[in-house]
């Protein structure tokens, strides 16, 4: 069994009040023990962050740059991320592919780089809904694995991140079965083209409208090892998801 993950990606939302009550809320939380959870705090934040929760909840950058340093205005880099602390990045979310224009080619040197720095990696895919519709799921999804894998050495600092793009803050969520043909397939493509022992060590969670209510559902199917949160890792129902397999 591997250690389920939970990501809150907090996105660009909350200020020092709002952010610190969710804090306190999960500071003294009871949370599931065997469950690894990592909150992705705005990048003006990320000291904030974790400077103020407790030890066993990790946090995570939502972006980085390809490079550790350099004349890149409004980037940051690996190093800077690891110098506050931090240990983990989100990349390739669906945000940053559609709305700012990343490339499978540019979010692939990315994670390369914060390999090679040494932080762990939530890399995402997923497809959009006129893909779904035009039967393409898959086709995208190895597309944009294909990607990643082929800068990937050290598989132990990655998690792969499903988020069909029509159910993220949509209310649309798939349903449990889309959710774990989806994630059954891509482990199938990671035994065919990475490794057995990595298919069956890497965790494929699953994002897109996750909430308290539907969270056990979607957690308890065989290849759903956790989630990426979005809008409701800012309130308290993100301990229930959290704590969807105790």
């Amino acid at each position: 069994m591997v250690t389920f993950f939970v990501g809150g990606n907090w996105k660009m939302n909350g200020d020092k009040k709002s952010l610190g009550d969710l804090i306190t809320t999960l500071n003294t939380a009871s949370l599931h023990d065997e469950t690894e959870v990592v909150c992705g705090a705005p990048t003006v934040y990320l000291d904030f962050a974790r400077s103020n929760l407790d030890a066993r909840i990790g946090v995570a950058a939502q972006n980085c740059y390809k490079v550790a340093k350099g004349a890149f205005t409004g980037e940051i880099s690996p190093a800077m991320i690891k110098d506050c602390g931090v240990e983990w990045v989100i990349l390739g979310h669906s945000e940053r592919r559609h709305v700012f224009g990343e490339s499978d080619e540019l979010i692939g040197q990315k994670v390369a780089h914060a390999l090679e720095s040494d932080l762990g990696v939530i890399a995402c895919i997923g497809e959009k809904l006129e893909e779904r519709e035009a039967g393409t799921t898959e086709e995208v999804v190895y597309a944009q694995t294909q990607a990643i894998a082929d800068n990937v050495k050290d598989w132990s600092k990655v998690v792969l991140a499903y988020e069909p793009v029509w159910a993220i803050g949509t209310g649309k969520t798939a349903s449990p079965e889309q959710a774990q043909e989806v994630h059954e397939k891509l482990r199938e493509w990671i035994r065919a083209n990475v490794s057995e022992a990595v298919a069956d060590s890497v965790r494929i969670i699953y994002g897109g409208s996750v909430t308290g209510a539907n969270c056990k559902e979607l957690g308890s199917q065989n290849d759903v090892d956790g989630f990426l949160v979005g809008g409701a890792s800012l309130k308290p129902e993100f301990v229930d998801i959290i704590n969807a397999r105790a």
